[in-house]
């Protein structure tokens, strides 16, 4: 793996002082010694741990840490790594040391080279990223330490209670991973909520929701800072109401979601190099949320042509495809299996395949089909505002149409 992968080795005490107790043969000793393991990793680790990958969110927080933010990674990043110095939590190195700062003050950093300032943000994000990865090293750590031990017990020693008891503090290890991955979830969910402010601007920016700006460019990681120059790239609204014209131009045009999933891969990249495959997929479907959750309420105020239906289909393939692309899992290669992973995208996917009925009459046998597949979330109402987007159908007609009760 990339630096920062397994920064953490689990060590070996637990395992040999309670092998130690096992080999006295007193299933007494042992289970004490069992139980320490269990309070030792359980208790004690999981709560340092968990606090060294609360701090890998902050020191990750897009703009304000090691993440390129709107106005790229200037001196907000590099007032954060200064200002959190030593002030890393007991037995675990200062914020900034682990980001790579190095102890260097702010006026030392500027005099770096660009090259010598993408090594250390890069360094920095790779010990950041170690930190999610503890938690999943030590939860498989401590699963196969419980196969091992419940191996010794069968290899020495005799069928009985004393021994069945013993079985059953070992078995207390399960317990523990499933703390660990519990925590790592927890801290995964953390680092996606740290981000979803930027990734809410890249969405925003995409699509030319009101109140956006041009956006300064420049030529590392985004940072005028850095690199003392920018320039400024125009942004075009989301917009389906398209005619003949329209949609030949579109289709020959990069999309809004071209460019919104190129600013996404710039925000996640650098993490995806360093995160374990799981947690890099777990990163990667939160996001998505939270970018189908954007584009879902831009798209509630769109007008649609049956061509602008068509290019949403095409925009949510695009999406879908993104992701596909970048997931590891291969259970999450499928439309059906990404879609339950993540709820707001399949929520995308279905109002694209109800704006994209040929005929109202349609509608029903869509909804009724795709609920006995377990597939359609969108409420009544719902359907009757989405439908309502389309410039070619009547209101008055949506609505005698879906007159029944919400299941």
């Amino acid at each position: 793996k990339p630096l920062g992968a397994f920064f953490f080795l689990p060590p070996p005490p637990p395992r040999r002082s309670t092998l130690r107790a096992f080999a006295t043969g007193h299933t007494g000793t042992a289970s004490a010694a069992a139980n320490v393991c269990v309070d030792v990793l359980g208790r004690v680790l999981l709560e340092v741990l968990a606090r060294r990958a609360e701090l890998g969110a902050s020191l990750l927080r897009p703009g304000e840490g090691l993440l390129a933010g709107q106005s790229g990674l200037g001196h907000a990043a590099l007032s954060f790594a200064k200002s959190t110095a030593g002030k890393g939590f007991r037995g675990v190195q200062g914020a900034a040391a682990r980001a790579g700062a190095g102890g260097k003050v702010l006026g030392e950093i500027n005099d770096e080279t660009e090259e010598q300032m993408r090594m250390r943000t890069s360094i920095g994000v790779a010990r950041a990223a170690a930190n999610f990865n503890d938690l999943e090293v030590v939860a498989e750590y401590t699963k196969r330490l419980e196969g091992n031990f419940l191996k010794e017990i069968d290899a020495g020693y005799p069928r009985g209670h004393d021994t069945e008891q013993l079985r059953m503090c070992i078995k207390g290890l399960g317990g523990v991973v499933e703390s660990f991955s519990n925590a790592s979830e927890r801290a995964i969910e953390r680092l996606v909520s740290t981000m979803l402010p930027r990734v809410r601007q890249i969405v925003n920016e995409a699509v030319g929701n009101e109140g956006g700006s041009a956006i300064p460019a420049a030529s590392f990681m985004g940072s005028p800072v850095l690199s003392g120059a920018t320039s400024t790239v125009s942004s075009t609204r989301l917009d389906y109401d398209l005619d003949d014209r329209a949609f030949e131009l579109a289709q020959l045009s990069e999309g809004y979601v071209g460019r919104m999933c190129s600013s996404l891969d710039e925000l996640i990249e650098p993490l995806g190099a360093h995160f374990l495959p799981k947690l890099s997929d777990a990163l990667l479907i939160g996001i998505l949320g939270g970018v189908s959750t954007r584009l879902e309420a831009a798209i509630r105020k769109s007008k649609f042509t049956p061509l602008g239906a068509i290019s949403l289909d095409s925009d949510v393939r695009y999406l879908m495809n993104f992701a596909k692309d970048r997931l590891d899992s291969p259970e999450l290669k499928s439309n059906v299996t990404l879609c339950k992973a993540c709820l707001p995208l399949a929520r995308l996917n279905q109002i694209s395949l109800l704006l994209n009925v040929d005929d109202l009459e349609d509608v029903l046998d869509l909804i009724s089909v795709s609920k006995r597949k377990g597939n359609w979330d969108l409420k009544l109402d719902d359907a009757k505002t989405l439908l309502s987007l389309r410039v070619d159908f009547e209101g008055s007609k949506v609505n005698d149409l879906l007159q029944m009760d919400d299941e």
